[in-house]
């Protein structure tokens, strides 16, 4: 990291390490925002879709219809960010039946991706009695470091060491960015959560851009800093009652858009700009509500379309009920089936086969297997994760 890089105008200090290396100390939250006429325009547009989105979710019958599947897609795309491979129906399978199934794709993956899941699950429950604070962030790290690469680096602890970013094996002094020094980051850190919990003008969407900034900014673990930052956005959109359920993640967006999403994160420490940062991240939270209320809907109609294909008049109540089912668990095992619809081993391999024959689940695989058969609803998955 080169001190030459940094303006006048940067948003904090940079600061010699004992080591002899520079890293950077983010000025406490807020900025001063210049309001432009394109980010008056961005931030409305936001706001629209944002509660658009909130409006669909309000009006949908059984949460876990949209919740469930949504958790699993931003899982496995910001785990994505970080490398993992791991897939939608891989992640499914793992909770179905706990092992690697049909392809090849690495476990070690899965488990990471799977982690996120139940952090993110976690952190919802918590704001029942917790709000966002840097104790719940702790709780959320431990979660996701559980068992997998980086759990030894102080997984659930603020890091008492220097980190950088930047290429695979470099040095801090060939770092593209090097956050706080470890005797710096409680400072740092306390600023921060100061500023999740104080009133602020601000519009809510602008807090919470500045917000995922200064995190990424500390950077306070030595892992899991990139997918704990965007986890953090949806945790304080639900907190913040913007969003009734957990609807809207920004990781498809910032994968999509992945170099200048960091030119733009970089650019704020490096020369204090904010507007671009803000017009960026706007721009991605009105695109990914408008997606997600595209898939939200074809969710809906192919949950309506099941129903009256299936719900039929002195028909068993289980087969509706295994269709219901698919939209919490689209990849399906039958021990899995009749222990959540509570009925026969016997009665629900009726069931899954009935499904088969009529086109909705397709075995992994291919028939002929007697154990770890697995099922697979690719109408919802590909209503979940499809274009």
């Amino acid at each position: 990291m080169r001190p030459e890089d940094f303006s006048a105008s940067a948003s904090g200090r940079l600061t010699r390490t004992p080591e002899g290396y520079w890293a950077f100390v983010p000025d406490p939250l807020p900025p001063e925002i210049s309001w432009s006429p394109a980010l008056a325009a961005a931030l409305s547009a936001a706001d629209r879709a944002v509660g658009e989105l909130a409006g669909l979710g309000r009006v949908v019958p059984e949460p876990y219809l949209l919740m469930g599947p949504f958790v699993r897609r931003e899982a496995v795309l910001s785990s994505r960010i970080e490398g993992t491979r791991a897939s939608l129906t891989d992640v499914y399978a793992w909770e179905a039946v706990q092992l690697k199934l049909w392809n090849d794709r690495d476990a070690e993956d899965v488990r990471e991706v799977f982690n996120y899941v139940r952090a993110l699950e976690h952190g919802l429950r918590r704001l029942a009695d917790l709000p966002v604070s840097l104790r719940l962030l702790r709780e959320l790290h431990a979660i996701l470091l559980e068992g997998v690469r980086g759990s030894s680096r102080a997984a659930g602890e603020f890091r008492k060491g220097q980190n950088w970013i930047g290429p695979p094996g470099c040095t801090p002094q060939e770092a593209a960015y090097v956050p706080p020094p470890a005797n710096e980051l409680p400072a740092a850190l306390d600023a921060f959560e100061k500023y999740l919990h104080q009133e602020s003008a601000l519009p809510p969407l602008v807090r919470l851009a500045l917000i995922h900034y200064q995190f990424e900014a500390i950077h306070p673990f030595f892992d899991g800093n990139g997918r704990l930052g965007r986890m953090l956005v949806v945790l304080l959109l639900c907190s913040w009652g913007l969003l009734p359920q957990p609807l809207l993640y920004l990781s498809a967006f910032f994968e999509a858009h992945r170099r200048e999403y960091y030119d733009r994160l970089l650019e704020v420490s490096t020369r204090g700009a904010w507007q671009e940062w803000l017009l960026f991240f706007l721009r991605g939270v009105e695109n990914q509500a408008r997606d997600a209320a595209r898939r939200a809907a074809r969710l809906l109609e192919l949950r309506r379309s099941y129903r009256e294909r299936f719900q039929k008049p002195r028909a068993s109540a289980a087969l509706p009920g295994l269709v219901d089912l698919l939209f919490e668990c689209p990849v399906i095992t039958v021990p899995q089936a009749a222990r959540r619809l509570g009925v026969t081993y016997a009665a629900a391999a009726r069931h899954v086969e009935n499904l088969v024959r009529s086109g909705v689940l397709r075995e992994a695989g291919g028939k002929g297997r007697r154990r770890n058969r697995v099922f697979i609803a690719e109408e919802v998955l590909a209503a979940v994760e499809g274009p």
